[in-house]
């Protein structure tokens, strides 16, 4: 039996991948996409988004995802779940690329890298061994399980303040742990951070530590400009110091940055043609939603106008 060769495979299922596949499916091409990580976007873990435009009273971000995926449906996308192992040019010379998840091969004349990022550990004693018993990186995920607890969140960002707004929801006590002296989150973040009652901010400090017996008890601190250390006891962690992007599977196949970003041009075209990239895996200056499915849309007329000329059915007028 002849394989099923797709115009377009898109590997990841977040709001640049789903935006991709609604561009290559009005574009009439046969199109892809594996959903090949748990959660499928950090969108989808975030609590309330308020700055995605046309919605000024904000959405959920599971409901935005789910809007982006049914309206992908709609226009005839595909779907697979499962790993992608690899991805390798099968056909040179009919630019015919194979991609592996577990047990299933699949063919396209093009690939789009929807693949994300996830979020950074810290490195520290106690973090892996406590993780899901008072350590997480998901306060949507985790959040009802601190009820009336004390928690710490590490970082400054907007995701670590989001985190530490949601959280107060349920715990008693926030205390946001921050290495520098003022929070690198947008402005009006940081000041319902600085106005919420349950949220202490404990600045130029990092953890150093995570302890306890069966589950988390405390962590140990350390002030970075005085080097003085101390103990804190607490019951859960919510760790947001960053991304990494899921770009390991890839093995050379395109060019990376030092943090493992993928190299693209405007056009979302990698260092290896038939190859683009969108999203959070890629090397941009600003990482949310509406960049990334500016990326996609970008990615997926990109895939269009390639697979066009690989057909010989490149528009020259």
């Amino acid at each position: 039996m002849k394989p099923i060769i797709y115009d377009v495979i898109i590997i990841g299922s977040g709001p640049a991948g789903f935006t991709a596949g609604i561009y290559t499916c009005r574009s009439q091409l046969k199109t892809l996409l594996i959903e090949c990580f748990i959660p499928s976007s950090q969108a989808v873990v975030a609590d309330w988004i308020e700055n995605y435009p046309g919605f000024p009273e904000g959405i959920e971000g599971f409901g935005l995802v789910e809007r982006f995926k049914n309206q992908a449906k709609n226009f005839g996308l595909d779907f697979y779940t499962g790993k992608v192992d690899n991805i390798k040019l099968e056909d040179k010379q009919k630019n015919i690329w194979q991609v592996k998840s577990e047990d299933k091969i699949f063919h396209s004349l093009a690939v789009i890298l929807a693949v994300g990022a996830k979020p950074k550990q810290l490195g520290i004693e106690g973090e892996e061994a406590f993780r899901g018993k008072g350590v997480s990186y998901c306060a949507i995920c985790d959040g009802t399980f601190f009820k009336d607890k004390d928690i710490v969140v590490v970082g400054g960002g907007n995701s670590a303040v989001s985190e530490a707004l949601y959280l107060t929801r349920f715990a008693r006590k926030i205390i946001l742990v921050h290495r520098r002296n003022r929070l690198r989150a947008v402005p009006i973040l940081a000041q319902r951070a600085k106005e919420n009652k349950k949220i202490e901010l404990v600045w130029n400090s990092v953890i150093t530590q995570v302890y306890g017996k069966d589950k988390v008890e405390g962590v140990g601190l350390k002030n970075v400009v005085d080097q003085v250390q101390s103990r804190l006891a607490c019951s859960g962690v919510f760790v947001s110091v960053g991304l990494i992007p899921n770009t390991d599977f890839l093995g050379g196949l395109v060019k990376l940055d030092d943090d493992g970003y993928i190299v693209t041009d405007q056009a979302m075209q990698t260092s290896c043609p038939g190859i683009f990239a969108c999203g959070d895996c890629r090397v941009k200056h600003l990482r949310q939603i509406v960049t990334a499915c500016g990326d996609g849309a970008v990615a997926g007329f990109s895939a269009t106008e390639y697979t066009d000329r690989i057909k010989g059915q490149a528009y020259d007028g």
